[in-house]
Formats: C-alpha cells, sequence, structure tokens
C-alpha cells in the first residue's frame, strides 16, 4: 500500500508540472478532462479529488497517450453528486459510495419530464423565504443533472416564470428579490475560478440601468466549461468602466445582458463607440432594430445555446 501510494503521488507530481508548464495545451483531450480542469468545475481542490480518487475509487480516469489521466463527464457528476450528499451530513466515505451507485431514473424522467419536481419543489421553497429547503432541492438537481441541464431546464424556466409571476401581482417584490438573491449566490459559488486559466477572454457586464445579470451568469459558466476564460464586472455598469477594463482584460468578445425593456437608446453613442474598439455582442430580450447601426452582434437563444454557438 505505501508503494503504490508513493507511486501515485510521484505520478501525479509529475503531470503537475507539465500542466503548469504547457496549460491548457494538455488540459482536454477528446472530451476529457485534466484533473486541474476537474477540480476548477466542481470547486474541489485537486489534492481531495486524487484522495476520493485512491480511497474510495470514486473517479475512474482513462489514461492518455503521454499517460496522463483524463477524466470523464460521468467523474464529474459523482463529484458533484458526494458534494451535495456531505452538504446534507454525510461522510465522505458514505456520499462516495452513494455516488458510485447509478441513479434510477425517476417516475418523471421516463415520462420526458425529469425537471419538472425539482422546478415545482424550488419555487414552493423561494415563495416561503425557506433558505434551507431551497439550498436542499439545489443540492439534489446539481447531484441528479449536469449543470447545463439544471440551468436551460429548471433554473431558467423558473425565472421566466418568476418574472411573470411578478408582473401579474402573484409574488411580491420582496419574494422575487429573495429567490434572485438566492440563485446568485449558489451560480456564483459554481462560477468559483472561472477567470482562471489560458483561455480566450470573455468580459461579461451588464450596461447602465440593466440588473439582471442572472442570465448572463449562466453564459458565463457554460462559455467557462468550453474552455473561455470569464471576467465580471456585476450589473448597472457605467460604459466608461466596460471600457477601463477592456484596456486591462483585452477580452476577444465582450458579451452585454440587456432585458427585455430595459431603454438603451441614451447610451447608443457609447455603445457604438465601444463596439468600434472591440467585439461586442448583447443577450436577453433586446429587439434587433435597437442595435441597428450601433455594430453590435445579437447572441440568439437562451445563456446556454448562446455559449455553445459561441464555442462553435
Amino acid at each position: 500500500m505505501r508503494i503504490d501510494s508513493v507511486t501515485f503521488e510521484c505520478q501525479e507530481s509529475v503531470e503537475n508540472r507539465v500542466e503548469m508548464l504547457y496549460g491548457s495545451v494538455v488540459s482536454r483531450q477528446e472530451g476529457y478532462l485534466r484533473i486541474g480542469e476537474l477540480a476548477r468545475r466542481t470547486g474541489t481542490s485537486p489534492e481531495l479529488l486524487r484522495a476520493w480518487e485512491q480511497r474510495y475509487g470514486l473517479l475512474q480516469p482513462s489514461r492518455s497517450e503521454g499517460g496522463f489521466r483524463l477524466y470523464s463527464d460521468q467523474d464529474e457528476a459523482r463529484v458533484s453528486r458526494t458534494k451535495a450528499l456531505i452538504a446534507q451530513g454525510l461522510s465522505a466515505s458514505e456520499a462516495a459510495r452513494r455516488a458510485l451507485v447509478p441513479v434510477a431514473p425517476r417516475k418523471e424522467e421516463e415520462d420526458g419530464a425529469p425537471t419538472e419536481g425539482l422546478a415545482t419543489e424550488l419555487r414552493e421553497a423561494l415563495d416561503r423565504f425557506d433558505e434551507e429547503r431551497a439550498d436542499r432541492v439545489l443540492d439534489r438537481m446539481l447531484a441528479a443533472l449536469s449543470l447545463e441541464t439544471a440551468m436551460q431546464d429548471v433554473l431558467l424556466p423558473y425565472l421566466h416564470l418568476l418574472g411573470d409571476r411578478w408582473a401579474t401581482g402573484e409574488v411580491s417584490v420582496g419574494q422575487e428579490h429573495f429567490a434572485s438573491s438566492l440563485i446568485r449566490g449558489r451560480l456564483l459559488g459554481l462560477a468559483r475560478g472561472w477567470g482562471v486559466g489560458d483561455g480566450p477572454s470573455l468580459l461579461l457586464a451588464c450596461p447602465p440601468g440593466e440588473e439582471h445579470d442572472l442570465g448572463l451568469i449562466m453564459f458565463g459558466i457554460a462559455a467557462w466549461r468550453r474552455g473561455w476564460r470569464i471576467t465580471y464586472l456585476w450589473q448597472d455598469t457605467p460604459i466608461a468602466t466596460i471600457e477601463q477594463a477592456v484596456e486591462v482584460v483585452k477580452p476577444v468578445l465582450v458579451v452585454l445582458a440587456i432585458a427585455e425593456g430595459t431603454l438603451i437608446g441614451s447610451h447608443t453613442h457609447e455603445l457604438r463607440m465601444l463596439a468600434a474598439r472591440v467585439p461586442v455582442a448583447v443577450g436577453g430580450g433586446v429587439r434587433p432594430e435597437e442595435l441597428a447601426g450601433v455594430g453590435i452582434r445579437l447572441l440568439e437563444g437562451d445563456p446556454v445555446d448562446a455559449a455553445r454557438t459561441l464555442t462553435a
């Protein structure tokens, strides 16, 4: 056991040094992840991942031609499920044991609606300002679904419904703010480390007067998982601040979120000047005619689909 442990650690040490030297060149191969990228995606450390692999067999990597460990989407899902189970109070060993057992399809999955129950539970918890229950639902969601499926099939439909319910008076301003704040916090937790790496850079911001950033954060997460490096400037950002950040970050693309109903007419000149310096794209509910002559690209589809299209 001691020899195996030392060998394991030495191999990892060599691999880590190569990854530090060559970065993203060896970070992905044929859709698989190196351990550093897996750690960033799951919010864990490489040391913890190696420990779970060695102690519990949680990770089942393949090997590249050069002998490097390559981890699959299934490995990522098992790590996420283990973390969710630990958050529910299980020991690491028990959580890993359960994560290794294939999850049986739920009744609603068989009916083609795998997320309906989770969405309903989440809505009920957030309507009641029940943070603890909402977090438990989100933990289960992330354990059962891939992150992109969770965003597309649960969170985005929930947020659209929340906006409609707020507009009709079914939910209060307080309920809308509570729900948005809790979801934003969870998403930003999942985005930890999205500005690190050697990939091409994206600068994300909400322009002046725009407070709706959840779709932009989901776009950033989906793009990050495809190799982009993210710099996020938050809500209601002055155009001059975006320009200053462009000078420092030198992004390949600036992506702005503009929700339906947000007035951008007073910023048209500033946006045109920004687009003359760096490529700019906009996602959200802005109408194409509002961007006519401004030189800004319109991102189509939901945030996850927009990230896929951008990468393609």
